[in-house]
């Protein structure tokens, strides 16, 4: 296990949660991608920035308290657990007032020292079920995303 705290992804979610979006510049290339669940999917970072402007608006208190990072070359993968309260809609879920925790696998790519790609697994059925929010009908289960969905 390398130290948690000097990986670009604990840095980068770190300062995520901390609301310091202009450390993204620093570790995610312009053009980075992030395949995220529940439509948060983002290819670059200025729309990575409002994804998480977002998240942290509908959710003061977000946290993504890391577990382990394995690093292998130009490779980070972090199982992180993440928490918070549901104090407005976000990502097709309504908001409900209702605290959460869940767990999330994030898998980074590294390129000169950045973020060039980054996947998202997320157990959102344990989201869905401790907020209890009614979700849109974007996001709700029997819909179909396709990959050009995605991609968006």
């Amino acid at each position: 296990m390398a130290d948690a705290q000097q990986t670009i992804v604990f840095r980068w979610l770190a300062a995520g949660d901390a609301g310091n979006f202009d450390a993204f510049d620093g570790l995610l290339h312009a053009e980075v991608v992030v395949h995220a669940p529940l439509g948060l999917s983002t290819t670059n970072v200025e729309d990575e920035k409002r994804v998480w402007s977002d998240a942290l608006s509908a959710i003061p208190d977000l946290r993504h308290d890391i577990q382990e990072v394995v690093v292998d070359g130009n490779v980070e993968v972090a199982r992180v657990v993440v928490t918070g309260t549901m104090a407005a809609g976000f990502a097709g879920i309504e908001g409900a007032g209702r605290a959460f925790r869940f767990d999330q696998a994030v898998i980074t790519h590294l390129l000169e020292g950045k973020v060039a790609e980054a996947w998202e697994i997320a157990d959102i059925a344990a989201l869905r079920a401790q907020v209890g929010g009614q979700e849109s009908d974007r996001m709700r289960p029997d819909s179909r995303i396709t990959a050009s969905d995605e991609q968006r």
